[in-house]
């Protein structure tokens, strides 16, 4: 499976939006909450905390990959630098 974002990437994100099942989420892991990542919410454990996971786990193997994360935004769009939307297939 492919990386959903890539380098050079921009997140436009909502704050105050309702996260379902699916979604790719800003999270602090609850085990390293220094840490910001971007993941695929799983399931609600309540309080604004989800069961989160990288849709490429063999490629983030070098950093968090899943668990438990306090999500703080849900990503509503994804935009691609302009030499990168060149090299996108239609």
């Amino acid at each position: 499976m492919l990386p959903t974002l890539r380098p050079g990437d921009a997140l436009l994100v909502d704050r105050a939006g309702r996260v379902r099942p699916g979604d790719l989420v800003l999270a602090h892991p609850l085990a390293r909450p220094e840490l910001l990542v971007v993941k695929r919410a799983r399931l609600d454990l309540g309080d604004g905390d989800w069961d989160v996971t990288a849709d490429n786990p063999l490629v983030a193997g070098r950093g968090w990959t899943s668990g438990p994360a306090h999500v703080v935004a849900r990503v509503l769009l994804r935009w691609w630098p302009p030499v990168r939307r060149r090299d996108t297939p239609l």
